[in-house]
């Protein structure tokens, strides 16, 4: 089975294929203290816990995809292949990796590997024009050409710096749960803040899309709008323009990645 792990800012997304089947997922935080010890440690009691894989660490894994935003974390995983999946392969995101999917910015290396993953995983899954929206740590909205190419995207706040933002800044609100209120006009300071929240980022959304999509077809109805991210049911059912929800994109895009590339190992 196929080992995937998404390293974002502040959660870190593991998931299970037995071939192009999620079989498990889980979900830990991001730490970056954290040494390849300790990791290899945290994969263990996991994995360990997964009735089709054994109680020694790599049993039953055949192979390791790793994508990161955060440089220490991905050079502790880089580690933990060598030391504990030595005879594993492994394929770690970074240039040189072949993907698929040109890159056609002002400086392709500044781009983060979970976003040419999802692109990846767009491309096969829905084809271009494409835009997904991830919703993690920052919000993100990536393009995808008819061709199949990454062009740029959209990089803004997300929903938990929002929350906390507010909670830090506003001298009488406070850090609420991220939950959909009973209705738009808040009755309470939390219910007001829930509403600014997931009413505000649905509007959000469907305007940076909509523009997006201007720019990326003849008819902005050709563009397929693919929503990703750990807080994307907060605003799927207020987005207009949100397609395809899958929340597993950038695993079945690193799941892509190392098919493409175990075979020149």
């Amino acid at each position: 089975m196929l080992l995937t792990i998404d390293v974002g800012n502040t959660h870190t997304v593991l998931g299970l294929f037995d071939g192009e089947d999620i079989v498990e997922h889980w979900r830990i935080s991001t730490d970056p203290r954290r040494t390849a010890d300790e990791l290899a440690v945290l994969l263990q009691g996991l994995m360990g816990m997964h009735p089709l894989l054994g109680e020694e660490l790599g049993d039953g894994i055949d192979g390791i995809a790793i994508c990161a935003t955060v440089p220490s974390v991905l050079h502790e995983l880089r580690e933990v292949t060598r030391r504990y999946y030595g005879d594993v392969p492994a394929v770690l995101v970074e240039p040189g990796v072949k993907t698929g999917v040109p890159i056609l910015t002002d400086h392709p290396k500044e781009v983060g590997a979970d976003r040419i993953i999802n692109a990846v995983a767009a491309v096969e899954l829905y084809g271009g024009p494409a835009i997904v929206v991830d919703f993690g740590t920052a919000t993100t909205f990536d393009a995808v050409s008819a061709r199949g190419e990454y062009i740029g995207g959209v990089i803004a706040p997300g929903i938990e710096i929002s929350v906390d933002a507010l909670g830090v800044k506003g001298a009488q609100l406070r850090k609420i749960e991220v939950a959909r209120p009973r209705s738009v006009i808040g009755k309470n300071t939390v219910e007001a803040m829930q509403s600014g929240i997931v009413y505000g980022f649905a509007g959000q959304v469907d305007g940076v899309v909509n523009r997006m999509a201007r720019e990326l077809a003849d008819d902005p109805d050709d563009v397929t709008v693919i929503a990703t991210g750990g807080l994307a049911p907060m605003v799927l059912g207020e987005s207009s323009v949100i397609d395809e929800h899958e929340p597993w994109l950038t695993l079945m895009g690193l799941r892509l990645v190392y098919e493409r590339n175990v075979s020149r190992m």
